[in-house]
């Protein structure tokens, strides 16, 4: 494979540096993937395709050259959660608790069809010594409505240059193109974004994938939130932002750890504060909004947060 034509495209210099068509970059990644190029090649097209800016075709391009080799289920009644691969430091994972709480909603909101969650994971890539998804899903069990994909399972070409990567220890175009997958051909799917620009290029990448996709402004790069938050939806005029506010909720949560370790992630899980499961509640009502289920997260997060339910139960079993 003449794989010195990419490189020299994409790192002659500024004055002479060239975009690749979507089938140059096809091609490109596919003999990366295949390893149809020498390791070194690889690093430095990755290298110099970042530094030069990644252009829209070239991501759609990149992205599209996955399908090749993604080993799909069926699961269509889900969203896809569209986590980084370079993991937390700072907060805990709080998708464990969504199970449960998914299932005692829809238990009493029978009206309303439920769905599954997905989430994929893989070994630590760069460019940040988090704690992984995988590293999660690998130490809790999961509820049954969470369904888990190993990429080294799914998408081994991709899993195989950890190794790779490790040695750049740089964001490449695999960082931005690996956050929403859809193993499962989800419906719906949310995925995060710090800046604005990025919301705008993860809709053109991704929204036409699914029925509905949002994008938030999470924590650490992730789809979950522990603070007031940003989030973004295609609107009857195009991109609409919308902003939440914990205080407005009546959470109060200001926690925040140094290199959170795996045992005090699975403690959290297992063990769960007031305002944990506030926040838990929270995401999910995200969740509830981005299917569709529920017309504002405002409105889900007061359903799930509402006992009224509880104390029913309470007197149905006491008056028995």
């Amino acid at each position: 494979m003449n794989f010195f034509k990419y490189i020299k495209a994409v790192g002659t210099g500024p004055k002479s540096n060239k975009n690749l068509s979507k089938e140059e970059i096809i091609e490109a990644i596919q003999g990366i993937l295949e390893q149809k190029c020498e390791s070194e090649q690889a690093a430095a097209f990755l290298m110099l395709l970042r530094v030069k800016l990644e252009s829209d075709e070239e991501l759609a391009g990149c992205l599209e050259s996955f399908n090749k080799y993604i080993t799909k289920e069926e699961i269509p009644e889900s969203i896809e959660l569209g986590f980084s691969y370079d993991g937390k430091t700072s907060q805990p994972y709080l998708f464990p608790l969504y199970g449960k709480i998914l299932k005692e909603f829809f238990k009493q909101n029978k009206q309303i069809e439920p769905f599954d969650i997905v989430i994929s994971g893989d070994k630590l890539q760069p460019a940040k010594n988090g704690l992984t998804v995988k590293d999660i899903a690998d130490n809790i069990t999961l509820e049954d409505n969470i369904h888990f994909f190993d990429r080294a399972n799914y998408f081994k070409e991709l899993s195989d240059l950890t190794d790779l990567r490790k040695k750049l220890y740089m964001r490449t175009i695999f960082n931005t193109t690996e956050k929403l997958l859809n193993p499962a051909n989800s419906k719906y799917a949310i995925t995060s974004a710090f800046h604005r620009p990025y919301v705008e290029k993860y809709m053109n990448l991704f929204g036409d994938n699914y029925e509905n996709l949002l994008i938030i402004k999470g924590n650490e790069g992730t789809p979950e939130i522990f603070s007031d938050f940003k989030y973004w939806v295609i609107g009857n005029s195009g991109i609409e932002e919308k902003v939440v506010k914990l205080e407005d909720l009546k959470i109060k949560y200001n926690n925040e750890y140094e290199n959170i370790t795996l045992d005090e992630a699975i403690n959290i899980i297992n063990n769960p504060s007031k305002e944990i499961m506030k926040l838990a509640k929270l995401n999910v009502a995200v969740l509830l909004y981005t299917t569709k289920r529920v017309e504002s997260v405002e409105k889900a997060y007061e359903m799930l947060s509402d006992d009224s339910c509880c104390i029913v139960r309470f007197f149905k079993k006491l008056f028995k």
